[in-house]
C-alpha cells in the first residue's frame, strides 16, 4: 500500500508540474485594437472577427469608438459616420459567440483634437479646453512654438466628467462591456500655466487624479479601466523620449493610481522590455505592437519568457499581447486580404505583423 501511495503522489506531482508548464505557455490575453468600422463596413468586419480573429485565439477586441456612435444621452456629441445600436449589437453578438471580450474606447483627457482639427467634445464644449489660448493652425508643422500635438480637456473643470461619463456609461452599456479603454496616451497638455484651475499643480498628481476618477466611476458598475502606459514611464531616464514615455513629469503617477488598472505598454520600433517595470509596480500589463513583424515576434517571445521566469506573484501580471492598428478597419482589411506591401514595397505592415505575431503565439502555446 505504501508503494501505491508513493507512486500516486509521484504521479500527482508530475501532473501538477505538467499543468504548470501548460499554464505557463498560454497568454491570458491575446488582444487586437483597431478603430471601429464605418457603418457600411460593419458586416464585413463581423465576418473578419468570425473568420480571422477567433481562429487565431484572439480573446480581447478593443474598438476605438470616440464620438462615432449615435449617443442618446449626449446627442450633441455625435460625430461623423456614427454607428447605430443595431450595428454595435452585431459586433457584440459575434464576439460573444467566439468568447471575445469586446472593449470600447473613448479617448479621455488627451487626444481631444488632431493636429489641425478639433475633436467633438471641445467643439461643443470649448470651456473644457485645457489650452484655449492655443489655436489650431491651418497648416500644421511639428515641432511648433505651442508644443501642439493634440489638445486635452481640463481634468479639474467642474462640469467635464458629467459629460464624458454619460458617454462612457452609454457606450459600455450598448457594448455590454465589463471593461473600458480610456486611451490617455501622448498627453502633452496637462497642468498648463495659463489654466485657472491646473496652473502650478503637480502634473503627476493631475494625471493620477484623472485616472483614479475614471477608474472609480467604472468600478461602480464592476468595470475595469484599461489605458496606454506611456505617460507612466520616465522618458529621460529610459531614453524612450516624449512619445513612448513622459517628458513632462507625469511618470510619477505610476505610484499614485490603483493597481487594478490594466496597462497597454506600447513600443513599435524596438522590443523594449518595460512590461517588467509595470509588472513590478503591481499592474497587469500587455505588450503592444503595431507594424514591424520582427519586433513583434521578439515581443511575443519576451512575454513568454517573462511569464516562464516570473515568480508566482508576478506571473499573472504579464497579461499578454495586443496588436494596435492605427488605421481604419476597412483599410486594414483591404491590406490583409490583398496582402498589400508597405510604401517601400516591403512587408512592414500591420496586416503582415498580424499574421506573424499571432502565428508565433500559436507556435509557443502549442
Amino acid at each position: 500500500m505504501k508503494i501505491v501511495k508513493i507512486l500516486t503522489l509521484i504521479l500527482i506531482s508530475c501532473l501538477q508540474s505538467l499543468m504548470a508548464q501548460v499554464t505557463n505557455e498560454v497568454l491570458p490575453v491575446k488582444g487586437f485594437a483597431i478603430a471601429a468600422p464605418m457603418p457600411e463596413e460593419v458586416n464585413r468586419f463581423v465576418k473578419f472577427i468570425d473568420e480571422e480573429l477567433a481562429p487565431r485565439g484572439i480573446n480581447a477586441l478593443i474598438l476605438r469608438v470616440d464620438y462615432r456612435y449615435e449617443y442618446e444621452a449626449r446627442p450633441e456629441l455625435i460625430g461623423d459616420d456614427p454607428l447605430s445600436k443595431e450595428q454595435v449589437k452585431k459586433m457584440v453578438t459575434v464576439c460573444k459567440e467566439n468568447n471575445i471580450r469586446l472593449i470600447p474606447q473613448i479617448n479621455l483627457l488627451g487626444h481631444q483634437s488632431w493636429h489641425s482639427k478639433i475633436g467633438k467634445l471641445l467643439e461643443v464644449y470649448p470651456v473644457f479646453d485645457e489650452t484655449p489660448n492655443v489655436e489650431l493652425p491651418e497648416e500644421y508643422k511639428w515641432p511648433n512654438e505651442d508644443g501642439l500635438y493634440c489638445k486635452s480637456y481640463c481634468p479639474l473643470h467642474p462640469d467635464v466628467h458629467a459629460v464624458v461619463f454619460d458617454m462612457v456609461d452609454e457606450i459600455c452599456e450598448v457594448f455590454e462591456a465589463d471593461a473600458f479603454h480610456a486611451g490617455m496616451d501622448e498627453v502633452f497638455y496637462i497642468g498648463d500655466d495659463n489654466c485657472p484651475r491646473c496652473s502650478g499643480r503637480d502634473k503627476a498628481e493631475l494625471f493620477a487624479g484623472e485616472v483614479t476618477k475614471i477608474r472609480n466611476h467604472l468600478a461602480q458598475d464592476n468595470r475595469e479601466l484599461w489605458i496606454w502606459g506611456d505617460r507612466l514611464l520616465d522618458g529621460k531616464t529610459t531614453g524612450y523620449g516624449m512619445w513612448e514615455a513622459s517628458m513632462n513629469n507625469t511618470h510619477r503617477a505610476i505610484d499614485m493610481i490603483p493597481k487594478d488598472v490594466v496597462i497597454g505598454d506600447w513600443h513599435y520600433e524596438r522590443a523594449d522590455q518595460s512590461a517588467v517595470y509595470f509588472a513590478m509596480k503591481g499592474f497587469r500589463v500587455l505588450t503592444c505592437n503595431w507594424r514591424k513583424p520582427d519586433v513583434s515576434v521578439a515581443q511575443v517571445e519576451d512575454m513568454f519568457k517573462f511569464r516562464k521566469s516570473a515568480t508566482m506573484e508576478m506571473k499573472p501580471r504579464f497579461y499578454g499581447m495586443m496588436q494596435t492598428v492605427w488605421s481604419g478597419a476597412g483599410s486594414f482589411m483591404d491590406g490583409f486580404y490583398e496582402n498589400k506591401p508597405d510604401r517601400d514595397g516591403g512587408q512592414e505592415t500591420a496586416w503582415n505583423t498580424f499574421r506573424k505575431m499571432f502565428a508565433k503565439i500559436q507556435e509557443l502555446e502549442d
